[in-house]
């Protein structure tokens, strides 16, 4: 295991660890059940909740593009220099990446979702645009000079059926299993294995970004609940 920032974190007056895993660098052919379970499994206690990272399953599911291979519409151009760029990536910044979220989501939602960031920028409210846009187009990840090669030349999209992905997993491992998009700036929990599995506080007992942001090759972590 690897953890570079705090282990622990208090939720809801509830303590957890955070327990990053390494692996190798995953690429497209991969069983991402087989990664898991040979990373994972020796390491899981019972009531241990495993969260993947969502870059890891679209890679498995064949949805990293090369920039190279992407050609963008001249509306991908003219949207992506609307784009705050923030800290956590490139996000829809730069043609590309933007070409996707518009296959991704379609055009019509990309602008109106452009349409109402603009309205509400006005008024200083921000994110709107992902607000309307949703998880399709907030996951697209960008190339950044600190991500992992290849994929510090790549566009990955979102993980196609999160929730589907978590269930299988939980039943190779017999664990519950969350799907978690976690940046620098914030998060979003994609997918669970269990009804019962709380969305929103995953993302805070995850808030920090545990798994890191660049060369960690840490997408696989464990939530472990600590005594009181």
């Amino acid at each position: 295991m690897e953890n570079k920032k705090s282990v622990e974190i208090r939720v809801n007056g509830q303590a957890y660890e955070r327990l990053p895993i390494k692996t190798h660098v995953v690429m497209y052919g991969e069983q991402l059940e087989d990664v898991v379970k040979k990373y994972a499994s020796e390491h899981l206690q019972e009531g241990d909740i495993l969260f993947v990272s969502e870059k890891i399953v679209a890679i498995t599911q064949g949805r990293a593009y090369p920039v190279k291979d992407i050609k963008p519409r001249k509306l991908a151009y003219l949207l992506s220099n609307k784009v705050t760029k923030t800290k956590a990536g490139i996000g829809l910044g730069m043609p590309e990446t933007m070409e996707m979220a518009l296959r991704e989501c379609g055009t019509a939602k990309i602008i109106f979702a452009a349409g109402v960031s603009a309205v509400s920028k006005a008024f200083g409210r921000k994110g709107d645009f992902y607000r309307v846009a949703g998880y399709k187009a907030s996951s697209i990840d960008g190339p950044t000079p600190n991500t992992i090669p290849p994929y510090n030349t790549y566009v990955v999209l979102g993980p196609d059926r999160p929730d589907e992905v978590a269930k299988v997993l939980s039943s190779v491992l017999g664990c519950q299993v969350a799907i978690v998009d976690i940046n620098d700036i914030g998060g979003n929990t994609l997918g669970i294995s269990h009804a019962s599995m709380n969305r929103d506080e995953i993302v805070k007992i995850l808030k920090d970004n545990p798994l890191g942001q660049c060369h960690e090759s840490t997408p696989l972590g464990i939530i472990r609940k600590m005594p009181k």
